[in-house]
């Protein structure tokens, strides 16, 4: 992990520099190092980038002049590209943003308050199908770099001017649930994970970072020997068989396992106080019945947890329904009165597209997914009509 990146092959001399935006702390020590130069510079150049937003080298004014002009023919600073941006009435913002290959992705910043959660995407598209998401139905591209990943916080706050030493904080929480596994691109997100966690970069706290997975086991419990982020599981079913369904990837690594993983991944913490957000997309009809819940709370039992309900957010190219109020507050009840800590995610930013489940992109589709999706939906418009 501490290794710089190899330099892409291109005849683009711009795409062949290092990236200064997408490296660690150690990975940037490393660099200045093999440069002649001391660690420090390390410090310095973190500083720059992530505290005063600045991308041009020649800015970075306590590096000497000799360096200066040294780093502009290897290194750059470069962050994906804003394409659109979208306001919510209830404030979320979204941007679309482009990042190399010509793909784009989505990002998501939901303000509550005198707090504001970032929802930063970690692959172009995503390799998954789970049935209630619209990203999955896109098919797969290929994994954002560390600097594209980490470039979606440094876009946000740039985007409300907050590198100011005098402004507020802008995002004070990163929840990588955006489009794609993020236990999928691995080293990448791990790299950006220590970034937003890095003083010298982001600083915010390990309780405020959190890596939602659908139940890669082996990646999460590699995860859990380099990082004590927190952890979101997208769980959505009681029983294998249910979730076999919803989440394909639990035919692979069924429920114990993935439950055994998330225990582990908690005992290896050094807070013990800590526990696992169960997160659980209620779908009308599907599994929103208090039996699901029953069935729910006895799976949860020995697993230390709160659960996130997620009223299922309609999209396009799914028949799935939002259940009604009363099916999420028999479904809240039965888990309550078991004794878990439920909480019910409150839609956000549906009117641009930007709730759980509906983020979007431009996806060069490897899987060739997309196209069977988009045709099953012409099809079943047809025969409404």
């Amino acid at each position: 992990m501490d290794t710089l990146p190899a330099r892409l092959d291109s005849s683009d001399e711009r795409r062949s520099k290092v990236n200064l935006m997408g490296l660690s702390r150690q990975q940037m020590e490393v660099f200045f190092i093999e440069l002649g130069e001391k660690k420090f510079r390390a410090q310095q150049v973190l500083r720059w980038i992530h505290h005063a937003g600045v991308t041009r080298i020649d800015e970075m004014t306590n590096l000497g002049k000799s360096l200066r002009e040294q780093l502009q023919v290897i290194a750059e600073v470069r962050p994906p590209e804003i394409v659109s941006q979208q306001d919510s009435s209830d404030g979320t913002r979204k941007w679309a943003i482009r990042v190399d290959g010509g793909g784009l992705v989505e990002t998501v910043l939901i303000p509550a308050g005198r707090r504001a959660t970032l929802c930063v995407s970690s692959q172009v598209g995503c390799s998954l199908d789970c049935t209630f998401c619209s990203t999955g139905k896109q098919g797969f591209q290929r994994d954002l770099s560390a600097a594209e990943i980490i470039g979606q916080v440094w876009l946000a706050i740039k985007s409300y001017d907050a590198f100011r030493p005098d402004s507020d904080r802008v995002v004070t929480n990163v929840v990588m649930m955006g489009m794609g596994e993020p236990l999928l691109n691995f080293d990448n997100v791990v790299i950006a994970m220590d970034l937003m966690l890095e003083d010298l970069a982001y600083g915010l706290s390990k309780r405020r970072v959190t890596l939602s997975t659908s139940g890669v086991v082996p990646a999460l419990d590699r995860l859990a020997e380099v990082s004590e982020v927190s952890l979101a599981v997208s769980l959505h079913a009681p029983n294998d068989a249910l979730r076999d369904r919803l989440v394909p990837i639990n035919r692979k690594y069924p429920i114990a396992s993935l439950l055994q993983s998330c225990r582990n991944y908690m005992a290896a913490q050094s807070d013990k106080n800590r526990v696992v957000t169960i997160e659980y997309t209620l779908i009308a009809g599907v599994n929103d019945t208090p039996d699901h819940a029953v069935e729910l709370a006895e799976l949860l039992r020995e697993l230390p947890c709160k659960v996130n309900l997620i009223p299922f957010n309609p999209f396009s190219q799914s028949d799935y329904q939002r259940p009604s109020g009363s099916a999420v507050s028999r479904f809240w009840q039965v888990l309550v009165d078991a004794g878990y800590i439920v909480t019910v995610r409150t839609t956000r930013g549906d009117d641009i597209d930007a709730a759980c489940g509906q983020l979007v992109g431009q996806v060069v589709d490897r899987t060739r997914r997309s196209g069977r999706y988009r045709a099953n939906t012409e099809k079943r418009v047809i025969a409404a009509g």
